[in-house]
């Protein structure tokens, strides 16, 4: 009986883990795309009134970081999804 636990514990694990991995992942490109909206006026895409981007600034600080390291880091995005989704 212990080895089928032990069978279970590990198969619905990994299920776990790579439903994390995927709800992390949409997180991430769901907070570049709410500071890109929220942003895009800066480079020329309609967005929301400038007062109100101003007024948001001081609480993305981070999301700044975000987006000027993946924007040093980023190679490949299609290729990350695909990986992501084990896609050849």
């Amino acid at each position: 009986m212990e080895p089928i636990k032990q069978f279970l514990k590990g198969f619905f694990g990994y299920f776990k883990q790579s439903s994390t991995e995927y709800i992390e992942f949409e997180l991430r490109e769901l907070e570049n795309m709410f500071a890109l909206v929220l942003m895009g006026s800066f480079i020329g895409i309609p967005s929301p009134p400038t007062t109100l981007v101003m007024r948001i600034m001081p609480y993305m600080v981070r999301e700044i970081k975000v987006m000027q390291q993946r924007a040093v880091e980023l190679d490949d995005i299609f290729g990350e999804i695909a990986g992501m989704f084990d896609i050849d």
